[in-house]
């Protein structure tokens, strides 16, 4: 089996080893693959190719002959023309569900910073603010418990249930918006509408998967319908944000601020709107970067491939 790893730098920088995968055939591994040019050369031999976010469009796939699965190292398969492997008879695997805790504890990360803005006095004593102060305390912008603060989610799956567990410890009253709520007829937890939930929320936090539904949800439209000051977190995927409309908001004051570990772009461009707004927390598509979270990650990788070699594939996303 010729394996092929396109882009081997985004979950392993070096930390991990490879050498697990050498056992089912010949293994390449690439730190990048930019170009459809080089994504075709580098696997024209390839029966199995692993990606994070390397672009497979048709044309890829089309030029890949020996090529039988692609092996995800991520949950969103978006950036895999999952008809055209189809069509070609090339399964696409994922690894679902592997992230969850990581990406709920980066959601409760931008939360408290933004209520206790611990980055931002922390500064202002290594700076010697607090040594030159006549007084024994000092804050340098409002801070707030999270206790009886609302927290609305936009999406109930793995992590929007993780969020919601944390929101409880705290104390905090939790909404749900989620298409079927039906399906969780113990939650602990308060489903409502769009309309119902925004005007109610001090936190507002996305844990859906970008859709055409979702794709630009959070638009000046949506952002009216919220809570003056309130805080919005974006875990989940840049694209469901109209990053122009959410800037607006956040320089007039319409948003208190904004966490987002995703942007529409990633790099992001100079020009993103987001880059140069007002109480902005910006993180680079980490939340689900800690060490066990990608040896988990890893681990599922392995599974997939031993399934398919095996002729019992799992976690096929595309037949």
């Amino acid at each position: 089996m010729n394996i092929v790893i396109l882009d081997s730098v985004s979950a392993n920088p070096g930390d991990l080893s490879w050498d697990f995968l050498k056992k089912y055939g010949e293994l390449t591994v690439y730190d990048r693959s930019l170009t459809e040019d080089l994504v075709i050369e580098r696997a024209k031999e390839a029966e199995i190719v692993i990606l994070n976010k390397t672009v497979i469009t048709r044309r890829v796939v089309e030029n890949l002959p020996k090529l039988r699965l692609i092996a995800l190292l991520a949950t969103g398969y978006n950036v895999i023309d999952c008809a055209a492997c189809s069509e070609c008879g090339v399964m696409v695997a994922n690894v679902p569900s592997y992230s969850g805790f990581a990406v709920a504890q980066q959601t409760f990360a931008f939360i408290l910073e933004y209520a206790n803005r611990v980055a931002l006095h922390s500064e202002s004593v290594l700076s010697g603010g607090w040594a030159g102060s006549p007084d024994f305390s000092y804050f340098l912008s409002p801070l707030c418990e999270l206790k009886n603060k609302t927290i609305g989610l936009i999406g109930y799956g793995n992590i929007g249930k993780k969020v919601a567990e944390i929101a409880r410890v705290f104390e905090m009253r939790v909404l749900v918006n989620t298409a079927h709520p039906e399906k969780y007829p113990d939650a602990p937890v308060e489903f409502k509408n769009l309309d119902e939930m925004l005007p109610q929320c001090d936190f507002v936090s996305l844990h859906a998967p970008l859709t055409p539904e979702t794709n630009g949800l959070v638009n000046k439209n949506f952002i009216s319908k919220m809570k003056t000051g309130a805080f919005l977190v974006n875990n989940a995927r840049g694209g469901e944000l109209n990053e122009q409309d959410v800037a607006d908001a956040l320089n007039s004051g319409k948003l208190g601020g904004l966490g987002a570990d995703v942007l529409s772009t990633e790099p992001p461009k100079a020009d993103n709107p987001l880059l140069s707004a007002k109480n902005v927390f910006i993180t680079p598509h980490i939340a689900w970067a800690s060490l066990e979270t990608r040896t988990r990650l890893m681990g599922i990788l392995e599974k997939n491939i031993s399934c398919f070699i095996e002729g019992k594939p799992q976690n096929i996303v595309n037949m």
